[in-house]
């Protein structure tokens, strides 16, 4: 049996079932331009498993230390806290962060990259439990890496909430090759 697919400009591809009962491996081109193939995805999850003390007005580094999974290796959850991709491209990142407080007058999430602000995720001046955002960043695929931080100001305890993977989150995926 045979699949055969049409284009309307007139090519075709065709996929022909094989000869004996073995595995066999559908070969593609490159993974660049329009092509994508699972292994050359970087994808990755992962959370903060502890609670985060703050100073207030004080940008910090969330420490999303654990993962969920991470296709690529690419996120340190040991040390940095930190993506970087092995594959160039445009990537999807989202990030969500849960606070605690005695009171608040402003709280905030952000994307660094290369150790600089490049997107401003979320930035509240209502009291709120949680604040989620999320941004398409360019990325190098050798040197490039992103992190989150987290501002708040207010007064008494103030903390980024860490647990379980839904409370303090970080995560992306490459959605299109360079």
């Amino acid at each position: 049996m045979s699949v055969i697919l049409q284009s309307s400009g007139g090519g075709q591809i065709t996929l022909q079932e094989p000869t004996t009962a073995s595995n066999f491996t559908a070969t593609l081109p490159a993974a660049t331009g329009d092509v994508m193939v699972s292994g050359n995805m970087p994808a990755f999850s992962a959370y903060s498993a502890t609670t985060q003390t703050l100073t207030s007005t004080t940008t910090t580094k969330i420490a999303f230390n654990t993962e969920e999974f991470d296709t690529a290796s690419c996120f340190d959850s040991t040390t940095n806290y930190r993506f970087t991709p092995n594959v160039a491209g445009y990537y999807q990142f989202n990030s969500s962060a849960q606070f605690a407080y005695t009171t608040t007058t402003r709280m905030r999430i952000e994307l660094y990259k290369n150790g600089a602000l490049y997107k401003r995720l979320t930035d509240s001046a209502f009291a709120m439990n949680s604040i989620t955002g999320g941004s398409v960043v360019y990325m190098n695929g050798s040197t490039d890496y992103v992190e989150i931080y987290a501002t708040i100001t207010g007064t008494g305890t103030l903390t980024v909430n860490g647990g379980t993977a839904d409370v303090t989150w970080f995560n992306g995926v490459l959605v299109r090759a360079a």
